[in-house]
C-alpha cells in the first residue's frame, strides 16, 4: 500500500457523506485516499490546523504536500484519484463552476434534511465506512 495522496475530512454522522466516502474507499485500489471523521473524539488533537466548525460546513481534503482543498475542489480531487474524475470534472469548468459551487454550499448546509429525504435517516450515531 502506498502513502495516501489525499486525506478527506468528512462528517461521520451524515449518511450521505459516509455513503460517498464508502464508494470512494471501495474504488481506491491503490491506497491513495485517507479518511478522517471530523467528529472523532481526538480530531482536534490530530488536526489542529482544521477548524471542526469550518470542516462541518464544507468538505475539506488535504494533499500530501499540505495544500488544503475545499468543497467541490476536494470532491473532484478525490474522485480523480480513483479514476472517476470525469464524473465531477464538469463541475470545475468555467461558468458551470460558480453555479456548482453555489449548489454545493446549499446542499452541504442542508445535508441532514437531504439525507432524511433520500435515506430515511437524517443522522447516524456513528456511520461506518464499509
Amino acid at each position: 500500500m502506498t502513502t495516501p495522496t489525499l486525506t478527506l475530512f468528512y462528517d461521520g454522522q451524515c449518511p450521505l457523506c459516509v455513503r460517498e466516502m464508502s464508494q470512494l474507499k471501495k474504488l481506491d485500489k491503490h491506497g491513495r485516499l485517507c479518511f478522517e471523521d471530523i467528529l472523532a473524539p481526538d480530531f482536534n488533537e490530530r488536526f489542529p490546523q482544521l477548524s471542526i466548525q469550518r470542516a462541518n460546513r464544507i468538505m475539506h481534503a488535504q494533499r500530501s504536500d499540505g495544500v488544503m482543498l475545499e468543497a467541490l475542489d476536494a470532491v473532484h480531487a478525490a474522485w480523480s484519484l480513483v479514476g472517476r474524475g470525469w464524473r465531477t470534472a464538469p463541475l470545475r469548468w468555467p461558468i458551470i463552476r460558480w453555479f456548482a459551487d453555489q449548489a454545493y454550499l446549499l446542499l452541504a448546509k442542508h445535508r441532514y434534511k437531504l439525507s432524511k429525504l433520500l435515506t430515511g435517516e437524517a443522522r447516524c450515531k456513528r456511520c461506518s465506512l464499509d
